[in-house]
């Protein structure tokens, strides 16, 4: 039975043109994910899309150097994509990265990773009950911080936006993996009075 299965669907894609190959496989992949064992794990399910459909967001704090960057050019030609890019479907037809920006980068702008990939990148998409900005933003500060690696004035900005958002320090501190004392040196890197709000302080003197 399965051998039959397969074998019908080899002749299925050999007899499609590429760019409908690739839509099939996907939506072969799709299928098999929506009943594996592992299906609320997002590498389960890795699709092909075109580069023009994946976009970075604005807020990523993460920098690489130089030395590194040549380092990851280097492994993806030699090694190819070993780690999709992590992204959030917010809608039809259009990614936006969560992480892997300098991955995304580098196969959509360099001549030839971009002949290589046919103008596709890999992909495995975020489960869309986190759809919200303010939780890409914490699984983009996840990420970066696993590999340790971001910038502190940027994270700072993430705070404050987050803050904005309504969070909470203890929510900041839970879902980006801070101690209550980091939110806080975070907060004051920006030094706005909006960021202490709902915050009390001691009065230790007074002025006569």
């Amino acid at each position: 039975m399965q051998q039959r299965l397969i074998s019908e669907i080899k002749a299925l894609l050999s007899s499609m043109p590429e760019d409908e190959r690739i839509d099939a496989i996907n939506d072969f992949r799709r299928a098999l994910h929506e009943f594996s064992p592992f299906s609320d794990q997002p590498v389960d399910c890795v699709l092909w899309v075109k580069g023009s459909q994946v976009a970075p967001n604005d807020y990523n704090p993460n920098n690489v150097a130089p030395p590194e960057k040549r380092l990851l050019l280097k492994s993806l030609e030699a090694d190819g994509f070993t780690q999709p890019i992590v992204v959030q479907q917010d809608k039809p037809d259009h990614y936006e990265i969560v992480d892997g920006f300098h991955r995304h980068e580098l196969g959509k702008g360099r001549a030839a990773l971009k002949k290589k990939l046919k103008g596709y990148l890999p992909v495995t998409c975020l489960n869309s009950n986190r759809s919200s900005k303010s939780d890409r933003m914490a699984s983009t500060i996840r990420h970066n911080r696993a590999r340790g690696r971001h910038q502190i004035s940027e994270m700072s900005e993430i705070i404050l936006e987050l803050t904005r958002a309504g969070w909470d320090d203890e929510r900041i501190g839970r879902e980006l993996g801070m101690d209550s004392d980091e939110v806080l040196r975070l907060k004051q890197i920006n030094g706005l009075t909006e960021l202490f709000a709902g915050r009390r302080f001691s009065r230790a003197w007074t002025v006569k």
